[in-house]
């Protein structure tokens, strides 16, 4: 089944409609098309943001990753150092 992207836009503005509590979730999630996981994941990621901050969220989970892979990195790097000084002793 295709997976459909959401923008931060639409996520937001279905927070935000589901805050009001005019509708149930379960409406509003059927209305957008998306499930009720969804709409909490995005509650749980997003929260109380708004727009502009939601569009600064992105770069920064791509700037954390790269960062998590180059510790990785090193840390691989570092064991593997200490395994062959190790064992020339």
């Amino acid at each position: 089944m295709k997976t459909r992207q959401f923008t931060e836009d639409q996520i937001i503005k279905l927070l935000q409609e589901g805050k009001k509590g005019e509708k149930s979730v379960e409406d509003l999630c059927r209305e957008f098309g998306c499930s009720t996981a969804s709409y909490y994941t995005w509650k749980k990621k997003y929260g109380d943001t708004n727009v502009d901050e939601a569009y600064g969220l992105r770069p920064l989970e791509k700037e954390n990753a790269r960062l998590l892979r180059i510790v990785g990195q090193q840390r691989l790097e570092i064991d593997a150092m200490k395994d062959v000084l190790g064992k020339k002793r």
